[in-house]
């Protein structure tokens, strides 16, 4: 079954109605593992939970008058999928792809095609651990890089993104 050709103009009323909505939409990615939070290597992540992550992104991104939806998948193609799902809807994104940050091109392409801005999150700092976590293949298109804040990367991405996205109010 073969679907309609994208026509351009619903492109450009979908993104206007992205732009003007009241409350942006930001899409909070989680890649490979990082359901195992609290549990895997503690020493490195943390006990926070990915539960407690997704919590706290909605309950800051209310607070910055935006509306945050949580995914979280250990699958490379699903997470280009839910980048493709919310394309249309969201105005940004914030990306922990884990593993993928290291390997995904499928990753980086499906954000570039977006056109939308996103921050590369980390739990840990990348850097000072194996050689091969040094290669982001996200980095050079992001808006931002966090890394090594633990949980508070999300919160830091959040706030970055709320000053692009979120009109300051003047008296």
């Amino acid at each position: 079954m073969c679907s309609r050709p994208v026509d351009p103009l619903d492109v450009a009323d979908a993104r206007l109605d992205r732009m003007t909505t009241t409350r942006p939409l930001v899409g909070v990615l989680n890649g490979p593992n990082l359901n195992l939070l609290g549990t895997r290597q503690p020493e490195i992540y943390g006990r926070t939970t990915l539960a407690d992550i997704e919590a706290r992104c909605v309950r800051v991104g209310q607070e910055l008058g935006l509306v945050v939806e949580c995914a979280q998948t250990n699958h490379e193609g699903a997470l280009v999928d839910r980048v493709q799902e919310w394309r249309e809807r969201a105005s940004a994104f914030v990306v922990n792809a884990a593993a993928y940050t290291h390997t995904s091109v499928a990753i980086r392409d499906a954000l570039l095609a977006t056109d939308l801005p996103f921050v590369e999150v980390h739990l840990s700092n990348v850097h000072a651990r194996e050689d091969f976590r040094h290669r982001s293949y996200l980095a050079d298109v992001a808006v931002a890089v966090i890394a090594g804040c633990g949980a508070d990367g999300y919160e830091f991405a959040l706030r970055h993104l709320a000053g692009r996205l979120v009109p300051t109010v003047t008296a």
